[in-house]
């Protein structure tokens, strides 16, 4: 092979080494290493610059022991080393012993006369900057070797600038990934501390001080309650408070894949184990390692799965679908459930004895209408949220709005409560937080809630109205129900009429009737529309408003002022 073709060789096969991906200091050594096979090379060695100290220090080397790379440090200038990454000038040096700027720092040379050691320095350019040299130690062969050494190590330099940027860049941005989760971790580790967590109810209470206590240890937990609770919250709040908090925190929801999927994404498989198998893959508890895994949902877990999950929890060991080599798993295990265990255990759903593996401590979340105080201070945490998240400034809560969400029954407990504060935000137009913003079936329940009151108070009058009706005109019976219902129709309307100067519309709002209900009765009850109707002055003994008609002929049993 002639020098030409050699040339080509080593540049195809460095190339492919550049491109292997591989750490700067190992990409270099491989590349190096062969240069030094085809070139007869004795050392070579890579130095790249320190911007902080402004010297060249060597990164990776061939032929060097570790404590001869410590020793190769050059500040700019210094030397011939020193001297190329200040200038950007290679220098090709036939015989170091005859150079008297060679500095000869690492104790290169050798003792034989008849063929002296020569050194060829190249540099590394990024852009406008020069980053770093490439040197080497050979034997003097002749001039016009060197020379074309020289050239090929000037062209490999320039592939491994290329190549050191790219690993800059990619140090940079590992170091900006490893600041942000750092930062996220902290973050992570201040949102769930357990002052954070919003509930000053007895029953919310109880919850923290058991969390408390367990979140240090390694003990299985099962947290109950409804969906929408807080289940999760809970989970993170335990992990991010334990020792494992720097390690993984792994979710999964049991009840939103199929049996088979879901076993594969817990346990893992192997490739070929089932059809679309294509490859090995770790299962969640593989990649929770050393950290925690929390099953949301683990009631609905078919009973196979059940049996393997036994598994885990008594061996801390488990195998990946389609394969027979079992290895085990450091993991904290967190559970949750909506459903009642302990009454699936009774009909035979749930495996007993996975159910007291689980239940080593139970958390019992209370639903949010059991803990109505913590109803406003979450409102007021979800306004912050939502508020910054959306550049809104709602923050004023009418008491209609208050009392509603306090009153509401939250089937759908924190998740519902968050999705109306969050609603409310994004609809809003201004800071007034009132009932027309709230999602409709609480608007409806609000509303219900109001005619229920009306309805007590009225029922309360009716019953008195009843009672007295019926004591003061028992002698007329048969006639009580059209005597007194009718009449009082008649004056209610007729009050109305009075209040609202005539105007039939105000009037039909002002009863809570329609327009048309209105005249109808009008001239049913021979009621003047046109004027405004005399005041009117039950009798005391019959204080109860009606709907129905009371007979013109008794109208006299009523006192007109």
């Amino acid at each position: 092979m002639d020098r030409y073709e050699q040339e080509l060789d080593i540049l195809e096969r460095i190339s492919q080494i550049l491109g292997d991906g591989l750490e700067i200091n190992e990409v270099f050594q491989r590349a190096m290493a062969l240069i030094s096979e085809k070139l007869e090379i004795q050392r070579a060695c890579l130095l790249l610059r320190d911007d902080a100290t402004d010297m060249a220090r060597i990164v990776a080397a061939v032929g060097l022991s570790p404590q001869d790379m410590q020793k190769g440090q050059y500040p700019l200038g210094e030397g011939v080393t020193g001297s190329v990454l200040q200038t950007g000038k290679g220098r090709v040096i036939p015989d170091i012993s005859k150079d008297p700027q060679f500095l000869n720092r690492i104790g290169t040379g050798t003792n034989d006369p008849d063929r002296p050691t020569s050194f060829i320095c190249v540099p590394i350019k990024d852009g406008d900057r020069y980053v770093g040299v490439i040197s080497v130690h050979k034997p003097l062969i002749n001039e016009v070797s060197l020379a074309a050494d020289a050239r090929l190590l000037t062209i490999i330099a320039g592939s491994i600038a290329q190549t050191t940027r790219i690993h800059h860049l990619i140090q940079i941005e590992k170091e900006r990934l490893l600041e942000e989760n750092q930062q996220l971790r902290h973050n992570l580790n201040g949102r769930y501390r357990f002052d954070n967590i919003i509930g000053s109810s007895p029953a919310m209470t109880d919850v923290l001080a058991t969390i408390g206590q367990v979140a240090s240890s390694r003990a299985t937990c099962l947290i109950m309650g409804e969906t929408g609770c807080g289940k999760e919250l809970i989970a993170k709040a335990i992990h991010f408070n334990s020792p494992r908090k720097n390690k993984p925190l792994i979710r999964i929801n049991c009840g939103a894949l199929s049996p088979q999927l879901l076993e594969s994404e817990l346990f893992g498989h192997v490739k070929g184990a089932f059809t679309g198998a294509i490859r090995d893959k770790i299962g969640r508890f593989e990649a929770a390692e050393g950290g925690t895994i929390f099953l949301d949902e683990v009631g609905t877990l078919e009973p196979a799965l059940q049996v393997k999950l036994l598994r885990v929890l008594q061996e801390r060991e488990l195998e990946r679908v389609g394969d027979h080599q079992t290895f085990g798993v450091d993991v904290r295990i967190i559970a949750a459930s909506n459903r009642d265990l302990d009454e699936e255990v009774r009909q035979g759903a749930f495996r007993e004895d996975l159910y007291y593996r689980l239940n080593v401590v139970t958390i019992h979340l209370p639903p949010l209408r059991n803990r109505r105080q913590d109803i406003l201070p979450l409102v007021d945490h979800f306004l912050d949220r939502y508020n910054a998240e959306n550049g809104r400034k709602l923050c004023k809560i009418t008491r209609d709005v208050a009392n509603t969400l306090l009153r509401y029954p939250w089937p759908g407990n924190v998740r519902e409560l968050e999705n109306a504060i969050e609603r409310a935000v994004v609809l809003c137009s201004g800071e007034e937080f009132n009932l027309d913003l709230l999602p409709l079936q609480i608007r409806l329940f609000a509303k219900q809630v109001r005619g229920d009151h009306r309805d007590e108070s009225v029922d309360a009058i009716a019953r008195k109205l009843a009672r007295e009706g019926v004591k003061r005109f028992a002698e007329r019976e048969g006639e009580i129900y059209e005597l007194i219902v009718s009449e009082v129709e008649r004056q209610l309307i007729g009050e109305a009429l009075r209040r609202t100067g005539g105007v039939k519309t105000k009037s039909a709002d002002f009863l809570g009737i329609n327009r048309n209900t209105l005249n109808k009765k009008v001239k049913e009850l021979h009621i003047d529309g046109s004027e405004q109707a005399p005041a009117v002055k039950i009798s005391p003994n019959i204080s109860r408003l009606g709907t129905n008609r009371l007979p013109r002929s008794h109208a006299d049993d009523f006192q007109t002022t």
